[in-house]
């Protein structure tokens, strides 16, 4: 497939950068989504000035025929609406063909957390007491205690760590910023990390000042990737046996489960984890309510009697 976008789309791009402060990850969703859009264009022999409703409807039926996944087809559908409001707005068009496209159903579903045992498990897995291990402690430690996402833990500076309050500030999606707190064993476990561990991970000169800010560092001594954040989630979820059930989502999924177990508001929960609707938040809840009959049904002599 030719990655080359038409200059109207490269625009696009460019101003969801500087004007709407779409992070580098969202923008590179993007420019697949429009990469396949715009091929299926040249396909249809229309372009962007004459394309119409039906066939944005075909579009989006040939996608959904195709075999994939409803929210792949939802998130390609959202980044075309998003480029024909914007050819609308700059005038590039005097219509938006897909303002009455109808949108792609996606199943709501439900967050499959960790036990609060298995939690315990993982942790645990963490035994030895070099540089890599202290961060991998510190790591783990703090996905789960504030449910950031990967990319928030990755992204995150020694200037935005209040370790004195355990209090840590996080960019989330589109670089929205909020305030977390996390507990005393993650502070213990970053506090080992980065006055015993970090030091030993610091190269002789920084490639770039970002590193040098980092938080977590890898074994070169540059700032941790998210893919590499994911692969020391995976290697400690395989030794304790949770390799198929583990994510650095899934750590951000039983932070909030567990949360809400022991009673904690919902738009705290939502405040946390950055979301910006409750009903993401809610979800949550349902796991909870779940859990709590399948505890009963087990636990109650006439739960299941007739």
């Amino acid at each position: 497939m030719n990655d080359l976008l038409p200059p109207d789309v490269e625009e696009f791009l460019s101003w969801m950068a500087s004007e709407r402060g779409r992070s580098v990850n969202t923008l590179a969703a993007y420019r697949r989504d429009l990469v396949g859009y715009t091929a299926w264009l040249v396909e249809q022999r229309a372009t962007l000035a004459d394309v119409d409703r039906g066939q944005l409807d075909r579009f989006v039926q040939q996608r959904r025929a195709s075999g994939a996944a409803p929210s792949s087809v939802a998130r390609q559908l959202a980044a075309v609406r998003m480029l024909h409001r914007f050819l609308a707005e700059e005038g590039t068009r005097v219509d938006d063909p897909s303002a009455d496209v109808e949108g792609v159903r996606v199943p709501a579903g439900i967050p499959h957390p960790l036990t609060e045992t298995e939690i315990d498990r993982l942790l645990a897995a963490v035994v030895a007491t070099d540089p890599a291990a202290l961060r991998d402690r510190a790591l783990l430690e703090f996905l789960y205690a504030t449910g950031a996402r990967i990319s928030e833990a990755c992204g995150l500076s020694l200037a935005d760590l209040d370790r004195d309050n355990r209090l840590v500030r996080v960019f989330g999606k589109g670089a929205k910023e909020r305030i977390v707190p996390f507990g005393r064993i993650a502070a213990a476990a970053m506090d080992v990390w980065l006055t015993e561990g970090r030091q030993h991970l610091e190269p002789a000169r920084w490639a770039r000042r970002g590193d040098q800010e980092a938080v977590f560092l890898n074994l070169r001594g540059a700032r941790l990737s998210r893919q590499a954040a994911w692969a020391i989630v995976k290697k400690y979820g395989e030794r304790v046996g949770l390799a198929d059930k583990l994510s650095p989502h899934v750590l951000r999924h039983s932070c909030a489960t567990h949360l809400l177990d022991h009673g904690a508001d919902l738009r705290i929960v939502q405040e946390m984890l950055g979301h910006a609707s409750i009903s993401t938040t809610q979800v949550y809840t349902k796991v909870s309510q779940e859990r709590l009959w399948a505890v009963y049904r087990q636990a109650h002599p006439r739960a299941e009697q007739r």
